[in-house]
């Protein structure tokens, strides 16, 4: 599985394109807001010769959320999220102006719920779903056992981790989630996280502050 990272928004959100020698792909954490950045994500899946066969979110924090209309519309995909983040996610239009986002359009998520146990499958590629809410309420992550990679959304940073200060957020969950869920998966196990630069596991074991 080839990951690609393409960051955008104020927010410095990492989007990413996940997809295999099937140049199928799925698109997780959309966050491109402005024309340059849709075209942006576009120009990279045409150069690429790329089918986008569906489309994620980890969570549904404005930053995550605000490509998911262009690339529903674009390349006719559903959205797929964790039932829990259905909330945060239809909140999104109330306090988007409020971040300077006034032409955010949302969309409605597919009743296909993200659940943890199930798979993601696409082209020859696998991804479990893990649950790991504490940043957001449905937070999921998506790891690939064969290629030790975790796409980690907002759960765990190089060094740091998520914020809980945000509605539906505990710090205690939050923890429970990288030590339950994260932890357990091999030390060397490259992290993706929506922000920032990736992270392994055996890494943050060692040297997150957070975690000793």
């Amino acid at each position: 599985m080839n990951v690609t990272c393409l960051t955008f928004n104020p927010f410095q959100e990492n989007t990413y394109l996940l997809h295999d020698d099937t140049k199928e792909c799925v698109v997780v954490d959309p966050g491109c807001y402005e024309l340059a950045e849709q075209q942006e994500l576009k120009r990279y899946i045409e150069s690429n010769d790329l089918k986008v066969v569906r489309l994620l979110n980890t969570h549904c924090h404005i930053d995550h959320v605000l490509g998911n209309k262009f690339v529903a519309d674009t390349y006719g995909v559903e959205l797929e999220i964790h039932e829990e983040d259905l909330q945060t996610l239809r909140s999104v239009p109330i306090y988007a102006p409020n971040y300077g986002f006034q032409l955010y359009s949302g969309i409605e998520a597919s009743t296909k719920y993200l659940k943890e146990g199930d798979t993601i499958k696409f082209g020859n590629t696998e991804l479990q779903i893990l649950f790991a809410p504490g940043h957001a309420p449905g937070h999921v992550v998506f790891y690939s056992e064969p290629d030790k990679v975790c796409i980690g959304g907002d759960v765990l940073f190089k060094g740091s981790i998520g914020r809980t200060d945000l509605p539906g957020g505990d710090f205690d969950t939050l923890i429970n989630s990288i030590r339950t869920k994260l932890f357990t998966l091999p030390d060397d196990t490259v992290v993706y996280p929506g922000h920032g630069p990736e992270t392994t596991i055996a890494y943050e074991k060692k040297y997150n502050p957070f975690l000793r």
